[in-house]
């Protein structure tokens, strides 16, 4: 749906975050004379209406009732489909759209292609996979928009003067079903990985694969990059799109730490800023995208020495007191937290685990700690005591100290006691959402950066964000 086709129709907005007020100034700039009401809690109703001058109708009682009067609803990404209110709203005929559909329909030509453009999802590793493609692009002369679910609402950008080249789109499970709602079909899509995640918001496992599967299942992309390792994309049938795959022999692949195009040596990785054998593996991923726009990917590989890490994602702060600070604060499942322990092996390694509790199983997690446990875990959050619970009988054998704590700053002080005078790495990969005790993953690496000593201000800006 392209924002014209609201004109005359009665819309509301579900959420007054970054994206709602992306939403909102889109949609005034396109439709100055277009009715908006907007649905959003008690506590941030007061701001809306002085942010947008009496420009809204603010309501904060939410059912499906309310939202039934409405013909269309433009939702923020963090709002699911699935709640109650909106499965009846929508079985009364009220459509709910977000901003990346709308971004992706203004974006299409006439038969729904978006030339140019690479989506980017997967459980883990996106935004430095999708960031990274951008700055690869940059390096290659083109003006690139790098924006989505990195940090950067998309109709943030809906229309830059000039236009980029090319476009590289991180989303989100919240957004990647929104791709093939839109009926736009993108150049090229990236899959990493998947692992269960926000089954809060999808309600289920399996909703949580289809939705995510969804870029490529539903999209339709002129090429589909997926990974080669991953049980869940090798099991795909995807008749309408070219299917190139990474992490195998055949392709774009990882031996050692040098990246290889089938038989060819094309680039040792080992002294590159990436963090993680995980990202230098998904640079596999970002090669061959690359490749399938039509560029040298192996004359661009060695450029990526020039990349900057993105904030909160396995980011060293620095060293204080003998002990080396990394913030990982977007870590929100047990796996992000195991890669996290892998890059820093044979280290001394006090980690903190814990958050909201969206009901994810900690039972592998666990039994790496059998053999592959750090000096102390430090359990904090919503699901810390069913995690301290889970890895209790472990640490009684001795394998590694544990400790609970009541919220970041005892956490931080149980690390700094563990590591003692002998230093080594605090490491924050809680595997969990900050829900609840921050307002999000930022907010909580900064908390983490101020408690180590850091300037929480000179850590947070993501590099190359938007159109350069």
């Amino acid at each position: 749906m392209r924002i014209s086709q609201l004109e005359g129709q009665r819309v509301a907005l579900w959420g007054w975050g970054r994206e709602g007020r992306a939403a909102f100034h889109a949609l005034r700039e396109r439709l100055p004379g277009l009715a908006l009401t907007l649905f959003c809690p008690e506590a941030e109703a007061a701001a809306a209406r002085a942010e947008t001058a009496g420009a809204l109708q603010v309501r904060s009682a939410v059912s499906g009732e309310a939202l039934a009067g409405f013909d269309v609803v433009v939702k923020s990404p963090g709002i699911s489909p699935y709640r109650p209110e909106a499965l009846a709203a929508a079985a009364s005929g009220t459509q709910f759209i977000g901003g990346t559909s709308l971004w992706f329909s203004e974006h299409a030509r006439a038969d729904g292609t978006l030339p140019d453009t690479v989506c980017v999802t997967g459980t883990k590793g996106k935004s430095t996979t999708t960031s990274l493609l951008a700055h690869l692009l940059r390096a290659a002369g083109h003006r690139t928009g790098l924006a989505g679910n990195i940090g950067l609402p998309l109709l943030e950008v809906l229309d830059p003067q000039p236009a980029p080249a090319y476009w590289a789109v991180e989303l989100s499970s919240y957004q990647t079903g929104e791709v093939a709602r839109s009926g736009t079909r993108p150049d090229v899509a990236i899959v990493l990985n998947l692992f269960p995640e926000h089954l809060d918001w999808h309600g289920s496992e399996q909703r949580y694969i289809d939705d995510k599967l969804s870029l490529v299942t539903g999209g339709h992309p002129r090429v589909a990059v997926l990974n080669a390792a991953d049980p869940h994309l090798r099991a795909l049938q995807l008749p309408h799109s070219q299917v190139v795959w990474f992490n195998q022999a055949e392709g774009w692949h990882m031996v050692g730490e040098v990246v290889h195009r089938g038989a060819q040596p094309v680039f040792d990785t080992s002294d590159t800023p990436l963090p993680g054998r995980h990202n230098r593996g998904n640079l596999c991923a970002v090669l061959a995208a690359l490749e399938a726009l039509g560029l040298d990917a192996v004359a661009l590989a060695p450029a990526v020495r020039g990349f900057r890490p993105l904030p909160n994602r396995l980011q060293l702060l620095g060293e204080r007191d003998g002990l080396r600070w990394v913030n990982d604060s977007i870590s929100t499942t047990p796996h992000a937290s195991l890669a996290a322990l892998d890059c820093f092996a044979g280290q001394r390694i006090a980690l903190l685990v814990g958050g909201h509790d969206r009901g994810l199983d900690w039972h592998d997690f666990a039994a790496h700690m059998r053999d592959h446990a750090p000096l102390e875990i430090i359990t904090m959050g919503g699901n810390g005591p069913r995690i301290h619970a889970l890895l209790q009988p472990l640490a009684g054998e001795g394998r590694f100290g544990l400790h609970a704590a009541a919220d970041l700053p005892h956490a931080v002080a149980l690390a700094r006691a563990a590591l003692g005078e002998q230093g080594g790495v605090v490491l924050l990969s809680p595997g969990a959402p900050s829900f609840g005790a921050y307002r999000d993953y930022v907010a909580r690496g900064r908390h983490f950066a101020e408690l180590a000593g850091f300037d929480p201000d000179s850590i947070s800006a993501i590099p190359g964000l938007g159109v350069g």
